[in-house]
């Protein structure tokens, strides 16, 4: 059974920030639609701005159904699995909120992570978190951390600044269900 604590605590925190991987899961309201959780990684790209606010940096990918269902509804959640060490769970449940690239928030919140590659960076997901828990995590297997994968960061840096926007346009435009994905009108 899950432990529901009141905010983020510091150790909730380091245990967050010490995971190479974690999980975000969104859906948009339509039963029908697709539920979506997607694997997060690469040192550097989540914080915990605040006990009870966190925050992680997106970069352009194949898909945009985290931003789509974060446009349409805010849900999210974001949980941190134990590989290592002893068994634990942690899950940050609230409303998220997609903050594009090259606006005035985003160049506010950006020197809260540590990531320094900037090529490729498309937004930052804000989660006001009105649920954090955690929980065992006994059939959470063991797996050895190797390194962090850099066939993302190597993909980006051999692309021209305007094939990010291009991309976008054609790529992340709409989620999988047609919900609003990444608008770079106001980048333009």
């Amino acid at each position: 059974m899950a432990t529901v604590h009141d905010e983020i605590t510091p150790r909730l925190s380091r245990f967050a920030l010490s995971q190479p991987v974690f999980f975000v899961g969104t859906a948009p309201l339509a039963g029908d639609g697709h539920v979506n959780v997607s694997p997060k990684g690469m040192g550097g790209t989540f914080v915990v701005l605040d006990p009870h606010r966190v925050a992680y940096l997106d970069y352009t990918g194949s898909g945009a159904e985290s931003a789509a269902h974060l446009q349409e509804n805010g849900r999210i959640v974001v949980m941190f699995c134990a590989f290592e060490g002893p068994p634990n769970i942690v899950r940050f449940h609230g409303r998220g909120r997609y903050v594009l690239a090259r606006t005035p928030e985003f160049d506010e919140l950006r020197p809260s992570f540590s990531k320094e590659r900037e090529i490729g960076q498309r937004g930052i997901v804000v989660v006001d978190v009105d649920r954090v828990s955690d929980s065992c995590g006994y059939s959470v297997p063991f797996m050895d951390f190797v390194g962090d994968r850099d066939v993302l960061d190597r993909a980006h840096e051999r692309r021209e600044p305007e094939y990010f926007d291009a991309y976008w346009q054609q790529k992340n435009a709409t989620s999988i269900d047609g919900l609003p994905g990444v608008d770079i009108t106001p980048l333009s």
